[in-house]
């Protein structure tokens, strides 16, 4: 059985702390041009959950199109017909998911190791968005960052803390953006192995994009940082970054399932900040459910508020834009344009009114003197 979209937004924030804590395929093709934009008046269409990977995404966008607000996220959600079809890769992981094997590594392993792996068929549903629900979520972050001065176009830097899967980034490359993506999960170098998985991407235009993914802790690990480098317009942590995860302020019951940065705060906010051109902006982007009643078992993830303070921020050097905004009637309008609270194969939509609450963090590195 699939999982329900909104579960798999849900799943993502608990799975984001669990991951932090701890071939040859026929070739890929594009698929048609994007569509002019449609009437901002026309209804979204009833989601079809029989719909998976690019058409899926492609559905999902023209539903958002009469959703957001500014051009750069309308330019986005344009790329999805961009997308190219993607072969189901057959991987390989170890029964406790902690390692992931293409089928060349799998078959270098000793017969000891070869045998106990356990086979995984990564469809284009996987590739596109693991499981951690539509790309095109990130449409709302884009409008907060327009709105506060972000140039998303080409040749602008882009760098995703925690970025999850390799949707968004397409999305973003094909509109010219170089874009880096830092992760922890296992899963994704194997998934992304292939040579155009990452590297330059071409858009509609002849605008000319990038993708580079990189594993690894971050900002603990100094040569991570390096491979990093600086001068980065925007960067954007999304369901990563929460106080719940990070700082939480009631007793974890998993304490597994918390994010330890493997740095003071002072050294994380100064990676940021560092990595960030002059003038570049800091958003920290968090759906969450409700927070956790006092007489019930804490759930880090619904949590969302910066973990890191406003005098902190300040005293890094950034200016505070925004600090722990609430955003949650934006995306419960989202939420029911991709069908979040819909039922799904018997499963319940998410209960967009009592259980959701989405919180953000703007920062902006001071341009130079």
């Amino acid at each position: 059985m699939r999982t329900h979209p909104a579960q798999s937004t849900l799943l993502h924030l608990a799975l984001a702390a669990t991951l932090t804590a701890c071939s040859n395929l026929p070739p890929e093709t594009a698929t048609p041009q994007p569509s002019a934009t449609p009437n901002a008046t026309s209804a979204p269409s009833p989601p079809d959950w029989n719909q998976e990977g690019v058409p899926r995404i492609i559905a999902d966008a023209e539903r958002m199109r009469v959703v957001v607000k500014s051009e750069a996220a309308q330019q986005f959600l344009a790329q999805a017909p961009l997308l190219p079809r993607i072969s189901t890769r057959a991987l390989f992981r170890t029964a406790d998911k902690s390692r992931y094997y293409t089928e060349a590594q799998a078959a270098a392993l000793p017969e000891s190791e070869k045998a106990t792996l356990q086979p995984f068929s990564a469809t284009e549903e996987v590739y596109y968005t693991t499981t951690y629900g539509s790309p095109i979520s990130y449409a709302r972050p884009i409008d907060i960052l327009s709105a506060n001065g972000a140039s998303l176009q080409t040749g602008t830097k882009l760098l995703d803390f925690g970025y999850g899967y390799i949707g968004h980034l397409r999305l973003f490359a094909t509109m010219g953006l170089h874009t880096t993506g830092i992760e922890v999960n296992p899963l994704l170098p194997a998934l992304y192995s292939l040579p155009t998985d990452t590297g330059s991407i071409a858009g509609q235009n002849g605008e000319k994009g990038s993708i580079q993914l990189l594993d690894g802790s971050f900002p603990s690990n100094t040569d991570l940082v390096r491979q990093v480098g600086s001068g980065y317009n925007v960067l954007i942590s999304k369901n990563v970054l929460k106080k719940g995860y990070i700082h939480p302020e009631r007793p974890v019951p998993h304490p597994e399932r918390q994010i330890n940065l493997g740095v003071s705060d002072e050294v994380a906010i100064k990676a940021f900040f560092d990595a960030l051109s002059p003038g570049g902006l800091f958003l920290i982007y968090n759906i969450c459910p409700a927070p956790t009643p006092p007489d019930k078992p804490f759930v880090p993830w619904s949590d969302g508020r910066s973990p890191f303070t406003r005098a902190q921020l300040e005293a890094g050097g950034f200016q505070v834009v925004e600090f722990d905004k609430d955003d949650t009637e934006a995306v419960r309008t989202m939420g029911r344009a991709l069908g979040w609270d819909q039922p799904f194969q018997g499963e319940p939509g998410m209960d967009l009114v009592n259980d959701l609450a989405v919180l953000y963090t703007l920062v902006r590195k001071p341009k130079s003197p």
